[in-house]
């Protein structure tokens, strides 16, 4: 702890990269995991454009569900610490997995979203795409003024990541002098790339996690425990 907390007090660029872990610390389900949502529902079930086809309001019901969990969930102490790293780094990035916008709701500005925001509706007729904080919906699935049908404006499985994120992210991670992992698997794809891609260009790379992951190993430093409580003592 004593020497990552000094590596990042002393680097000038930090890039940071979030998964679900530190929001099942304030009580949002995971995918993976125990608890996972996927021990009630397959993935092609409910998170892909064919399964949206095929039945959009059971999908709705689900990221409903989903949205009410949410709503009630609060930034923790770890969502709080990474906005006040972002106060104290003049070159900073949160790159994040998830799609709650807990990291904004703890005061955090600078962050790329690669999945999406649950808290944004897109129509798949006319494209308009809009913010929609209701939970639950009034209506679903709902729909858009056009008459089309309204999605979720997340990225689901078989969809690529939002260009302008990416390239955001894959940027910030061969420019950064040290990448803080916290929270993931680092087993969805194209995300997990990012760290690697960092340490191949020099960063060192901090990882928060309760478990070993496939990081463990590339990482300088793996802190194991919660996000709540190591990252406030990172930044002491």
């Amino acid at each position: 702890m004593q020497q990552a907390r000094k590596w990042l007090r002393d680097a000038a660029s930090v890039v940071v990269l979030t998964g679900a872990g530190i929001s099942a610390e304030s009580g949002v389900p995971t995918f993976r995991g125990p608890g996972g949502l996927w021990r009630n529902y397959r993935p092609e079930d409910l998170a892909t454009p064919e399964a949206f086809a095929r039945d959009p309001e059971l999908v709705w019901q689900w990221y409903d569900w989903r949205r009410a969990l949410i709503r009630r969930a609060q930034p923790n102490e770890g969502h709080r610490a990474l906005a006040e790293l972002e106060r104290r780094k003049e070159k900073f990035l949160l790159v994040t997995q998830n799609v709650d916008g807990l990291h904004e709701r703890a005061g955090s500005r600078r962050v790329v979203k690669l999945h999406g925001d649950i808290w944004r509706v897109r129509c798949t007729a006319c494209g308009a795409a809009d913010r929609d904080e209701r939970a639950p919906l009034p209506q679903l699935p709902p729909r858009c003024r056009c008459g089309g049908l309204l999605r979720p404006d997340v990225v689901w499985f078989g969809e690529p990541l939002p260009d302008s994120a990416w390239r955001q992210a894959e940027a910030a991670a061969r420019s950064a002098e040290l990448m803080l992992v916290v929270g993931t698997s680092a087993l969805v794809y194209p995300a997990a790339e990012l760290a690697p891609l960092a340490r191949g260009a020099g960063a060192r790379l901090i990882e928060v996690n309760l478990e070993e992951t496939p990081l463990s190993a590339l990482s300088d430093c793996s802190l194991r425990g919660k996000a709540a409580e190591l990252l406030p003592r990172l930044l002491e």
